[in-house]
């Protein structure tokens, strides 16, 4: 099984321990490893594929606390690199009493924005499966520059890009910045996973239909939507499927699109399904990759923090 490699942020989440109120209201939090993107590789591993995660951190105790979490979560940190220039990024977190969010980010700059093109090498991607990268990264720092190379290298090696942008408003001066960068890099991925809340600010689009049909104009083969309560949908250029939601009680919505996203990557290197194999996959198989997805999301919301399923823990939960 070949290996889904993840570039982007690293920083420390700073949990609540209480929920349902502001965060200036908020007195007691818990530390967390965290970023999206090392989310995507925790799932991976934690159900058995393999993962590495290209990103950088501060010589100090956070940077170091997360490098310890993501190799006892198995992944690979070969290319996590270190630097003096600036201290791990964190960010402070408040739950709503639906276990929705509300953050504020302390990386102005942050170690991670200082990841530089030229750290990234072909080796990265020997044996690349899959390459998943988030917005958060996409400022106007060298890191920018170091996804675009990512990128490239990463296609080189044949492998699938997958993008979710994972939308976050707070961490650029303008939402049309934003959106900017976003759009920069659409073209570039062969899979794009959304919230259903961030469809139109990527796409212009209101309906998924649409929404679908623009991507599929450029390389795009695969657009994933997740709803939260509402389920989750698939759509390829020849076929469609959906998934109800999981009734579970949620706890923290953190990592929930991660494990998603996470999951479903791994099925597609399981299954050994390439970028130009995505739109030949039939509906009954995405409706099927969509269930596996749905329920391993739905253990991760019941957790404080975005803390990945293993496959045993998963399949003591799956239908059938």
């Amino acid at each position: 099984m070949k290996k889904v490699v993840a570039i982007g942020e690293l920083l420390i989440d700073f949990v609540p321990q209480q929920k349902g109120c502001r965060l200036d209201e908020v007195t007691h939090f818990e530390r967390v490893a965290g970023g999206a993107p090392a989310n995507v590789a925790a799932a991976v591993a934690r159900l058995g594929g393999q993962a590495a995660m290209v990103s950088q951190v501060g010589e100090d105790a956070f940077g170091t606390h997360i490098l310890h979490v993501l190799r006892d979560n198995g992944v690979d940190t070969s290319y996590v690199f270190r630097t003096g220039r600036a201290n791990t990024g964190l960010a402070f977190v408040s739950l709503d009493a639906t276990g929705n969010r509300e953050f504020s980010f302390f990386r102005n700059p942050s170690a991670d924005l200082f990841l530089e093109e030229s750290q990234i090498v072909p080796g990265m991607f020997d044996g690349c499966a899959a390459l998943h990268f988030c917005s958060v990264d996409l400022v106007d720092w060298p890191v920018r520059a170091a996804h675009r190379r990512a990128i490239a290298l990463a296609q080189q090696a044949g492998a699938l890009v997958s993008f979710d942008p994972n939308v976050r408003l707070p961490l650029w001066e303008r939402p049309e910045d934003c959106q900017a960068a976003i759009r920069a890099f659409l073209p570039e991925a062969d899979l794009v996973k959304l919230s259903d809340d961030e469809l139109a600010f990527v796409t212009g689009c209101t309906d998924e239909r649409e929404a679908a049909s623009l991507l599929f104009r450029g390389r795009c083969r695969m657009l994933l939507v997740t709803k939260g309560a509402a389920g989750s949908a698939v759509y390829t250029p020849h076929a469609e499927a959906f998934a109800d939601p999981v009734p579970v009680p949620v706890v923290d919505t953190t990592g929930a699109g991660d494990s998603f996203i996470g999951s479903f990557l791994y099925q597609l290197t399981r299954d050994g399904v390439r970028a130009d194999g995505l739109e030949a996959l039939s509906r009954e198989q995405l409706a099927s990759y969509l269930q596996f997805s749905a329920y391993y999301a739905s253990l991760t919301v019941q957790k404080k923090g975005a803390v990945m399923a293993t496959l045993d823990e998963l399949q003591r939960v799956l239908p059938g």
